[in-house]
């Protein structure tokens, strides 16, 4: 085997995909030619420093959760589509992919950490309810209690929270209770009473608050979900659902009175 032919197999070699005739000729040529021998180590350095120095991240709860809401909608079977094929004969500049790869993975980095440190306190605690709401869309994760009786939802809370949340019915201008469940908004548990209208879910969270001062209900939209808050009373309240704005503002309205 000379030099040419080691060289375009040098990837397949690294990578296990060779016959053992193959592999062991290339192995050969390569105790014998040092040149050859200097490529090889460069290329299993760059691999290495592929799978042992890229920074891997969690993927927020936001995104696993639209990630999995997006799957049970499909309803339309993908159909996968053969992956082409690399030519062995393709030369590929490993120093500049390494170094390329290496650079996107430093500049996510910055751009996670700066991305992360931007937002409000207010908006934070719209992602994280947003993020509480979506996950909730799961199967089997929307309701602790499941009932649209106030009487069973209501008391359900005792001895869970130390504060009781208002459940209103509200079925006679369109919005169904559905039920309760517990759930944590910056590290403290919450009450969430839920809601329906139509095909969409409300998730109403509500806990006390030591802030001073009422807040009037502002909407504002991420995601493609609406997500009302305001603050009355001692009582922080965030309504979130992929309901229009309108009728969400409306459900607000019935909520304060």
């Amino acid at each position: 085997m000379n030099c040419a032919q080691t060289r375009e197999l040098l990837s397949g070699y690294i990578d296990g995909e060779l016959p053992p005739d193959q592999a062991m000729e290339l192995s050969e040529h390569l105790t014998t030619c040092a040149e050859c021998a200097g490529i090889y180590e460069e290329l299993l350095a760059t691999v290495r420093t592929l799978r042992e120095g890229l920074v891997k991240y969690r993927a927020p709860d936001l995104l696993r959760a639209r990630v999995r809401s997006a799957l049970r909608e499909e309803e339309r079977p993908v159909v996968a589509r053969p992956t082409p094929r690399v030519r062995r004969g393709l030369r590929v500049p490993w120093r500049s992919l390494a170094a390329a790869a290496i650079l996107v993975v430093a500049s996510s980095g910055i751009t996670f950490v700066a991305t992360r440190d931007r937002p409000s306190a207010e908006s934070s605690i719209g992602e994280e309810v947003l993020t509480s709401h979506i996950r909730s869309l799961m199967p089997a994760h929307l309701t602790d209690v499941a009932s649209n009786d106030q009487h069973n939802v209501k008391p359900w809370f005792n001895g869970r929270l130390d504060f009781s949340p208002s459940v209103p019915r509200l079925e006679d201008a369109g919005f169904p209770l559905l039920g309760g469940r517990l759930d944590y908004v910056r590290g403290r548990p919450v009450a969430v009473v839920v809601y329906g209208r139509r095909q969409h879910v409300i998730n109403v969270f509500t806990w006390p608050t030591d802030a001073s001062g009422d807040a009037a209900r502002t909407l504002t939209t991420s995601h493609g979900y609406n997500l009302l808050h305001w603050r009355s009373g001692g009582v922080e309240r965030w309504v979130v659902s992929d309901l229009n704005a309108a009728e969400l503002r409306q459900f607000g309205m019935l909520l304060e009175r």
